[in-house]
């Protein structure tokens, strides 16, 4: 059993998205072609092959899952494929410039979870690697386990996956 923290935006934040939002929906095109695309005609910056609606651009970004914390383990962070941050110095300035949740709604004071994070399972937490799954039985289903292994980014353990339960 473990728990899940996630980065939400600052109130001032929304406000600045919902303004944004507003401003799309009053310029929003309602043609045909518009209403056919389901009104996604804002560039999307992570995919040059498809388009946003504002409610997309509105939404992008405002649940971010930071990582999980479990007994036994050390803190597990989520990359995202770095579409938020790429190393730790991003990830912990992400972290300060919006507000931390966990996933029953408790808001947590950022600088309190960094540390938390930072301290959670250290120094003998476990660390799903090459090590871990030699000496257990959890990888007899998996043709190949390397695919799975936790990576290591600037001393983080880091999922290999960004599907956290």
């Amino acid at each position: 059993m473990g728990t899940n923290y996630y980065r939400i935006p600052t109130e001032q934040e929304m406000q600045v998205r919902k303004q944004k939002l507003q401003s799309r929906i009053l310029t929003m095109p309602v043609d045909v072609n518009s209403i056919e695309q389901g009104f996604r005609y804002i560039a999307n910056p992570n995919d040059e092959w498809s388009s946003l609606s504002p409610w997309d651009e509105f939404i992008d970004g405002t649940n971010v899952h930071l990582g999980k914390r479990s007994s036994g383990w050390k803190f597990c962070w989520n990359f995202h494929k770095e579409k938020y941050y790429k190393d730790k110095e991003s990830l912990l300035n992400f972290i300060r410039t919006g507000r931390v949740v966990n996933e029953y709604g408790d808001e947590m004071n950022a600088e309190e979870f960094i540390t938390m994070a930072l301290e959670w399972g250290e120094p003998n937490g476990l660390v799903a690697n090459k090590e871990y799954f030699d000496t257990t039985e959890h990888h007899h289903w998996m043709s190949n386990p390397e695919d799975y292994y936790d990576k290591e980014i600037d001393g983080l353990r880091v999922s290999s996956s960004t599907e956290f339960s």
